[in-house]
């Protein structure tokens, strides 16, 4: 165990004296002073559903710290909520957030020098911002996830927190009934927990038992069951004897292990979002990793499951069917999975797996067979081209072709682009450009959940494509391409783009392309000025001035060069 404040109390005499007295008004008592104090990062909060099911998990860890020897101190995570905030100005604080809970996180750990860290969260920012501190911190850790949420029905429809979005468009284009738009709404979210597809939220949080920073099966448990509570207290006995062993992150989170970590997201059909997380979390961890190994994995691994978004299947289907431990028990057996990476219970990745089955269980069709595989290569591609320069991210899964050229509509915002999709404005065959919703620009990457899900409710999913130098929800499907960098703030392509100019989008050539000659953008970027900040003060506009292009994770620390 490292040198830390803790271990100094004990020996430092009179001097140490006024700390231990304020430990003392917490619950220490002269027993408790030799023994490893753990922070418990408590993401509990009565904003969300994701969110709204922590404390009982949060409980049972503090329980099982307390008897494995540990003195837990518990401490408040904010959080943010995209399916609350999606499409308000408030969605522009959400990728804001992960750094907000990262640097919550690294401050409480560190100012008081803990000896491990126990971080629980549930919604979508919650993971990739306590892993981002787990990785800087480098104190022995483990993460909790506080669970999925069940789905809901109506009329024998399985619901997630996209159907009620979807709804809009489908409703406003006369294609759905009063009665079906209020029913899906009302009955969409049952329970506590996250949102129940391979969103987000359940990408990393699944992507984290893959990682080795959460225990093997723990991550799609629904968050009101009672073995998600189970896992939380095993988590907490798994980490104190971690401490005990030194067994620290950056043993666990490697370049190797990333590449498991991202092979399982591919095998699941998991959100673009990964890739922005896993860029911040490398780099928080000190990882040499770029937006290109996104490409080499993705080539090499098949997608394995039927998952909402562009699947039928949600999360406690997953856990039922074999969940992510049979998923890289396949990668495993297939070479696939480096599986002698380290995991936070010191055993490595082949070892935890090594009782699970090579192939999944002939009674579900959740989880396909290896040679069966619901699509040949990963989902997620990462096309280049003169619109895209650095890079951007398109889903390809679900898409009869993720091939289209067609007439750009250029809109400068999220809401704009909504009014035309609303008014019927867009057209199969349209690619529709929202810009200036960069991190720099928007600020803050706002997902686009609210027009893609129109436009699958209109039934231009396949037929509309749509390009972004902002985000996507983990819910999105369609003809999507995101993070498109350089960003239009920054004078990129995407900023120079024309109503009515030919773009290309062809994900089978990883290209991304204006069909403008050289020479015109040329002329078009000497005219082009940089738009007035949106945000001058607070959060924002700090968050402007610090974060780093997309292709690099959108990351507000990056080490000077």
């Amino acid at each position: 165990m490292a040198d830390n404040w803790r271990s100094r109390l004990i020996t430092g005499g009179i001097a140490r004296s006024p700390n231990r007295a304020m430990l003392r008004a917490v619950g220490f008592t002269d027993n408790d002073f030799d023994k490893p104090i753990v922070g418990v990062a408590n993401g509990h909060s009565t904003l969300n559903p994701c969110n709204a099911g922590i404390q009982p998990l949060v409980d049972r860890a503090i329980a099982a710290l307390k008897d494995a020897g540990a003195m837990p101190q518990m401490f408040g995570v904010p959080t943010v909520t995209d399916g609350i905030g999606m499409g308000t100005e408030g969605m522009k604080y959400s990728l804001v957030s992960r750094e907000v809970i990262a640097d919550a996180i690294e401050t409480s750990v560190n100012g008081q020098m803990m000896d491990g860290a126990l971080v629980v969260g549930g919604c979508d920012k919650n993971m990739p911002g306590g892993m981002m501190a787990i990785a800087r911190m480098n104190v022995p850790a483990i993460y909790v996830y506080a669970g999925t949420i069940k789905p809901g029905n109506w009329k024998g429809q399985a619901l997630t927190i996209v159907s009620p979005f979807e709804a809009v468009g489908a409703f406003t284009s006369g294609k759905m009934s009063k009665e079906d738009f209020e029913g899906i709404e009302k009955n969409a979210c049952p329970s506590v927990g996250a949102c129940g597809g391979m969103y987000t939220a359940n990408t990393m949080s699944s992507s984290f038992e893959a990682l080795g920073m959460s225990l093997m099966g723990s991550s799609q448990l629904a968050s009101p069951d009672p073995e998600k509570a189970d896992s939380a207290s095993q988590s907490a006995r798994v980490l104190v004897e971690a401490i005990r062993k030194g067994i620290r992150p950056r043993d666990i989170v490697t370049r190797k292990s990333i590449e498991n970590a991202l092979a399982l997201v591919m095998a699941t059909g998991g959100s673009t979002n990964a890739v922005l997380h896993y860029l911040a979390i490398a780099s928080a961890a000190e990882v040499e990793w770029d937006i290109d190994e996104f490409e080499r994995i993705r080539q090499r691994v098949p997608v394995l499951c039927d998952l909402k978004p562009s699947g039928k299947y949600v999360a406690v289907d997953f856990h039922r069917a074999g969940g992510v431990p049979q998923v890289l028990k396949m990668l495993l057996v297939n070479g696939l999975l480096h599986g002698d990476c380290m995991t936070i219970t010191g055993r490595t990745i082949a070892e935890e797996l090594e009782n699970v089955p090579a192939q999944p269980r002939a009674d579900q069709d959740v989880i396909r067979p290896f040679d069966k595989a619901l699509y040949k290569q990963g989902h997620l591609a990462i096309l280049k081209g003169n619109l895209a320069p650095e890079g951007c991210v398109a889903k390809i899964t679900g898409l009869k072709s993720p091939v289209i050229t067609g007439p750009a509509r250029v809109f400068d915002s999220e809401n704009e682009t909504m009014e035309a999709i609303m008014g019927g404005k867009i057209k199969a065959g349209d690619v529709v450009v929202i810009r200036y919703e960069g991190p720099k620009g928007g600020p803050g990457m706002q997902e686009m959940l609210a027009p893609t899900s129109a436009l699958i409710g209109q039934g231009l999913g396949e037929s509309v494509g749509l390009i972004t130098d902002g985000r996507f929800s983990g819910g999105t499907w369609g003809m999507v391409v995101g993070h498109v960098a350089p960003e239009a703030y920054l004078g990129g392509p995407i900023g120079l783009v024309q109503e009515g100019d030919s773009i290309t989008i062809d994900a089978h050539k990883l290209l991304i392309q204006l069909n403008v000659s050289d020479e015109e953008l040329a002329r078009r970027k000497a005219a082009w000025k940089q738009p007035a900040a949106r945000y001058r003060r607070g959060l924002l506009a700090k968050y402007m001035r610090l974060v780093s292009t997309a292709s690099k994770g959108a990351v507000t620390d990056v080490p000077d060069a």
